[in-house]
């Protein structure tokens, strides 16, 4: 069996083609893809771009994918891939510090799984499996209090007591030429190798990384700036010189430190706002006969019991029972399916009316954890945008060096000595400014981070903030996103014989014994929430009716309409119903003396129940606007129409005007029927809508898209997440599910589609409040360079200066990067 072109998922008997696009695809949505994206790119370089080719299949080993922590700058992925190539038995390996993963093609005969972390985790990186990530405790604190609060101003005290009164002609309050300074010097000198070794340590070693990797960067610069100060004083104490420059050791490491660690915290304070998108990942199963059964040792064919409010543990059929399935989170398709025998169900997918029992697939494989392993892919491939500060410093930490190193030469040729020579070379590095420039990126962010918090959105990427600001398209899933994802009613039609009120009132009388998802929102929309009629009497009336399946062998079973109905209900001014039956379309009961009939057109074709014109027109535009069309009849005919559907959100046409008029392109992309996003593609700030799109496909479109510039992802469910990771910019709904957070850059936090445009507002503010940090950081490097190199700087005059620029830049970023109009 061939696979679709577009996604690979098989294509079938009956495959979907066109005379104007080359290819086989799985389903319309796929083809009306590929028809028209086929400008953006050949549709034959998708087989090598595709997520599942991976490099581990072309020499037949396989992938393992690795969370790392450590990593935040490209040269750490540079570094890291460079390590794991070294390794024998790797084949390649792809990092990505935006995700904080790594993926790892390997011989198993030659390496063990197992033993990959350990041997990826060096120079101060930290490499754990990455479906159960246990990553070290963050340490920043203990650095920064231990070693640069402690130490460092124990170091600084000493310079104020006793060094810096001579800088200034005073007499020292000791000798410091004889004992007593020795033990002095020694003291400083031992507190400032505490905070360059202990708390520098990330400094250093991003230098050491950046070095092995040929990528200069900030860090390399700050540390060029420790390390000389701190060499140049060690050689100046062990030649008895008292000029000592480690203050400007401590000053540099402390003040990028602070600058990264405030950072970190307003960034752990915006992702903990997340704690409540827990992972629900079942490992246990039940038997058909109910008992529970460890996930690992299902084997294809087993048959399995899965009770209503379950998901169901792998892909398979339906062996026994009928049951609506939610398939939402896994396929974004809105409305539930009925899955009788011998239907295919998908691993993943949640039972919410009936248990039914299923047979385990061939590859015992689940859906959802397809997803889970594409969006990994997607993760491990997804390079971290290398951030401008690190990019400039790719030139200037050469030209600094080279300029440094010219003076430091041109003052020995002049006939200076060779220590004040070594002085011109160190001041030129430390006037440098690398305070300033490593606060310029961090603070920027931070403030960035913090303005996006106050608006409910939480930044758990900071390339966000630079990749936002090109975005060209705004993708929007459907189901969840533009639309709240909830079953509702949503409206109903009477014909002449009956009202509306009263329509409505005897079907909530007969579903109040049905758990179906569709009966729950007729009751919840007729009787209001507080009649129970909804998750609490599901959970009841499920599990009774589970329990019921179990003691029969798991067979399918209904729940009995003497126990439905609550006591809120009975206490409500509502009709009642008696003898109620629930089947396979419909529910059917008496009221008020009346046989009541709820469901499916079909039901009542079936009984040749009569319908007018009015109600049949009514049927047909609600299936149109993709909603589901519920009859309602007594005395032998169709009295209404209920409509039951997901709601739009509300502002989300103000929300795409906003993106339009900004000069972005909009598009709409769901698994849905065309019919229910219809009224989508009829705004005009729509461009494009793509339905019936499996969730496969939904990464390659989002990435064909991106042939035509920078994509942003706005989505929900877990069948978003490949989306969200494959696009340029992920940005997922809260109340989704915790995979499309794992896979987001940005999660909005209170489901205000209008934060959507917001977050573009405030990584525009961050991207200007960075480039006004870094420009003050080069008109100043401008001006104090030439004075270091003229001899009219001293190290210590320099350090003032830095200091200076670095309470500028400090200042420049705790103002708001955004205001609201």
């Amino acid at each position: 069996m061939t696979g679709c072109t577009l996604c690979d998922l098989p294509v079938g008997d009956d495959p979907h083609t066109a005379s104007d696009v080359d290819g086989e695809f799985c389903c319309r949505g796929c083809l009306a893809v590929a028809r028209s994206l086929d400008d953006a790119e050949d549709l034959e370089d998708l087989e090598e771009r595709r997520p599942d080719a991976t490099p581990g299949e072309e020499f037949d080993g396989e992938t393992t994918f690795l969370h790392v922590d450590g990593m935040h700058c490209a040269t750490c992925e540079s570094f890291l891939e460079m390590t794991a190539g070294e390794q024998d038995g790797v084949a390649a390996a792809e990092a990505s510090y935006a995700t904080d993963t790594i993926r790892v093609d390997y011989d198993p005969e030659t390496v063990d799984a197992d033993d990959l972390p350990d041997r990826l985790s060096v120079a101060g990186y930290s490499a754990s499996d990455r479906a159960d990530p246990n990553a070290e405790e963050d340490d920043a604190v203990v650095r920064f209090l231990i070693g640069g609060g402690f130490f460092g101003m124990m170091a600084m005290l000493w310079y104020v007591l006793f060094l810096y009164p001579t800088y200034f002609g005073y007499e020292p309050i000791i000798e410091l030429g004889g004992v007593s300074g020795t033990y002095l010097f020694a003291q400083i000198w031992l507190f400032a190798s505490i905070v360059l070794f202990y708390t520098g340590y990330p400094i250093l070693r991003g230098a050491y990384v950046s070095l092995r990797a040929r990528q200069p960067n900030m860090d390399l610069l700050v540390s060029l700036a420790a390390t000389s100060s701190y060499a140049y004083s060690t050689l100046a104490l062990l030649v008895g010189r008292t000029d000592l420059y480690f203050d400007v050791t401590i000053a540099v490491i402390l003040v990028v430190t602070a600058g990264n660690h405030y950072e970190s915290i307003i960034k752990r304070r915006a992702t903990g706002m997340l704690a409540d998108l827990t992972t629900t990942e079942e490992r246990t199963v039940r038997t058909e006969a109910g008992e529970p059964l460890d996930a690992d040792a299902v084997d294809p064919g087993d048959r399995l019991l899965v009770r209503p409010g379950e998901r169901v543990p792998f892909d398979g059929t339906v062996a026994e029972g009928t049951a609506a399935v939610d398939e939402a989170l896994v396929t974004g398709e809105s409305l539930p399916a009925t899955k009788r025998e011998g239907d295919p169900v998908r691993g993943g997918t949640v039972v919410t009316d009936s248990p039914v029992v299923i047979e385990v697939g061939e590859d015992a494989a689940n859906t959802l954890d397809t997803l889970v392993r594409l969006l990994w892919e997607i993760q491990s491939s997804r390079s971290g945008i290398q951030r401008l500060v690190d990019r400039l410093a790719t030139v200037f930490v050469p030209l600094v060096v080279a300029v440094a190193t010219v003076g430091a030469a041109a003052t020995l040729a002049l006939g200076s000595a060779p220590i004040d020579a070594a002085l011109v070379g160190l001041t030129v590095l430390i006037v440098s400014c690398p305070c300033a420039l490593g606060l310029a990126t961090p603070l920027a962010v931070a403030a960035g981070i913090r303005d996006a918090a106050k608006r409910g959105i939480v930044v758990v990427s900071d390339a966000v903030f630079e990749s936002a600001a090109d975005v060209d398209t705004v993708v929007f899933d459907k189901t969840g996103t533009l639309t709240d994802g909830k079953m509702r009613l949503l409206d109903a039609t009477a014909d002449d014989g009956a009202s509306v009120d009263r329509v409505r009132e005897r079907a909530a009388a007969v579903e109040r014994a049905s758990v179906h998802p569709v009966a729950e929102a007729i009751v919840a929309g007729v009787l209001g929430d507080e009649t129970g009629g909804s998750e609490e009497r599901a959970a009841a009336d499920g599990g009774r009716a589970a329990d019921d399946a179990a003691t029969d062998g798991g067979a399918a079973a209904t729940a009995d309409p003497s126990d439905g109905p609550s006591a809120e209900i009975d206490a409500l001014d509502a009709p009642a119903a008696t003898d109620v039956d629930v089947f396979d379309r419909g529910v059917a009961g008496r009221v008020d003396g009346d046989e009541v009939v709820v469901g499916h057109p079909d039901l009542f074709d079936e009984r040749e129940w009569p319908v007018s014109d009015e109600l049949r027109e009514a049927g047909r535009d609600t299936r149109d606007r993709g909603n589901v069309p519920v009859y309602v009849g007594w005395d032998g005919r169709v009295r209404g129409v209920l409509a039951v559907g997901d709601e739009v959100r509300e502002g989300w046409e103000a929300v795409v005007a906003d993106l339009d008029a900004d000069g972005r392109r909009v598009v709409v992309l769901t698994g849905d029927a065309p019919a229910a996003a219809a009224q989508f593609a009829d705004h005009p700030a729509v461009d494009e809508v793509f339905a019936e799109v499996p969730p496969e496909a939904k990464a390659e479109t989002v990435r064909r898209l991106g042939a035509d510039g920078s994509v942003a992802m706005v989505g929900d469910g877990s069948n978003d997440a490949p989306a969200l990771a494959a696009a340029d910019l992920g940005i997922s709904i809260a109340s989704g599910t915790d995979l499309a957070a794992d896979a987001a850059d940005a999660v909005l936090l209170d489901d205000r589609l209008s934060a959507v445009p917001e977050l573009f507002a405030v990584t525009r503010g961050t991207n200007r409040r960075l480039k006004q940090n870094l420009g003050w950081a080069f008109v100043y490097n401008a001006a104090a360079i030439p004075l270091a190199l003229s001899g009219l700087l001293n190290p210590l005059l320099a350090a003032l200066a830095m200091a200076s620029s670095s309470l500028l830049v400090v200042t420049n970023s705790a103002r708001p990067v955004y205001k609201d109009d």
